[in-house]
C-alpha cells in the first residue's frame, strides 16, 4: 500500500506544478502568441512538460508590468 500513496503524492505534485506552469505562462509575454501557445503545449506533456518550462522557458518570458496612472 505504501507505494500507491508515493505514486499519488507524486501525481498531485506533477498536477500542481503543471497548473502552475500554466498559470505563470498565462501571465508573461513570449513576443508572440504562438510561443506562448507552444509553451503551454510543452507544459501540458506529461511529467516532463513542467520541468522542462521551468528549466528553460520561465526565463524565456517577461512578466507583465501594470502601470497605474493617476490623471
Amino acid at each position: 500500500m505504501r507505494i500507491e500513496i508515493i505514486i499519488i503524492a507524486a501525481g498531485v505534485l506533477f498536477y500542481m506544478a503543471t497548473c502552475w506552469a500554466i498559470l505563470d505562462i498565462s501571465k508573461k509575454n513570449f513576443g508572440s502568441m504562438g510561443y506562448k501557445i507552444m509553451w503551454a503545449l510543452i507544459s501540458l506533456i506529461p511529467f516532463i512538460g513542467c520541468i522542462i518550462y521551468f528549466l528553460i522557458g520561465s526565463q524565456k518570458g517577461i512578466k507583465h508590468t501594470q502601470t497605474i496612472s493617476n490623471k
